[in-house]
């Protein structure tokens, strides 16, 4: 199977890691930077790089795309007539409604697009922060559609397995959105604001232990991408943010009140569904 993986960056260039590793020896990039196509080529992890899809989508019997969510459609449209009858496309954008409509009334009918979201990753961007040891264990979404090949859903999630992910959910594009809203991009907006609040000038970095170190990893942020998501998927992030803030307000008052009941209760009730997860 020839596999092509457009957008080498920390996902995509884990994912050619991890075919690689896999046995999957016919694997090829596609990226707008030379550098980085080098690089890929020099690691040994693709056969061959491209800055466009002109010719070697038309051989590829996969196509991995990990590029950023506005720019998949654009990928999209460029190469609506460079992708190869029967070919299999999944993607791994962390939101799925805003885009599915447009995808589905520009792909070939020919082609099967089976969008799909790794639930793994790196606070870094880029091919020198690439590692498949991310995806060993990790969750895997796939949202189809209706118009989707159950054979071709299948080879997504063996594909899946092969390259270590642990626990595969089939679900709707919709509920991606909502669920990721809360599991995914409530977890940043906190690491930031987090962060963000401290008081400069104070030495922080002295004081820290691993709570703060786990709680604030990913403040360490790709700002453009995580721009898009959040604005991508605006209405569930604000609906999780309205029902965290309910909670914070709790505890605040808790505090103030000096409610040691409400507190215990509170924390009891935290540490029963961590341990559930």
């Amino acid at each position: 199977m020839r596999v092509v993986v457009v957008g080498l960056g920390v996902i995509g260039g884990s994912f050619c890691m991890a075919l690689k590793n896999n046995g999957y020896n016919d694997v090829y990039g596609i990226d707008k930077d030379k550098n980085t196509l080098k690089k890929a080529k020099d690691m040994g992890i693709i056969k061959e790089g491209y800055l466009d899809g002109k010719y070697i989508l038309k051989s590829a019997d996969l196509v991995i795309i990990s590029i950023y969510p506005k720019l998949l459609i654009d990928f999209i449209k460029e190469n609506k007539d460079n992708f190869k009858e029967g070919a299999i496309i999944t993607d791994t954008t962390g939101i799925k409604e805003m885009f599915v409509d447009d995808i589905v009334n520009i792909i070939p009918s020919e082609v099967d697009f089976i969008f799909g979201h790794p639930m793994a990753g790196r606070e870094k961007k880029g091919i020198d922060y690439a590692d498949d040891k991310v995806f060993k264990g990790a969750n895997y979404i796939i949202t189809p559609i209706s118009i989707n090949k159950e054979e071709n859903i299948e080879l997504i999630k063996n594909l899946a397995y092969n390259l270590g992910f642990k626990n595969i959910k089939v679900i709707t594009p919709r509920f991606h959105d909502k669920i990721i809203a809360f599991t995914s991009q409530l977890p940043h907006v906190l690491a930031v604001s987090l962060i963000n609040s401290d008081e400069e000038d104070r030495d922080t970095g002295y004081f820290i232990g691993d709570s703060y170190r786990d709680l604030t990893r990913i403040a360490n942020i790709n700002e453009e991408l995580w721009t898009e998501l959040f604005l991508g998927n605006k209405e569930n992030l604000l609906e999780v943010l309205d029902k965290f803030n309910e909670e914070f307000l709790i505890i605040k008052k808790a505090i103030e009140k000096e409610d040691k009941d409400k507190l215990i209760k509170i924390f009891k009730e935290s540490t029963k569904r961590r341990e559930k997860l």
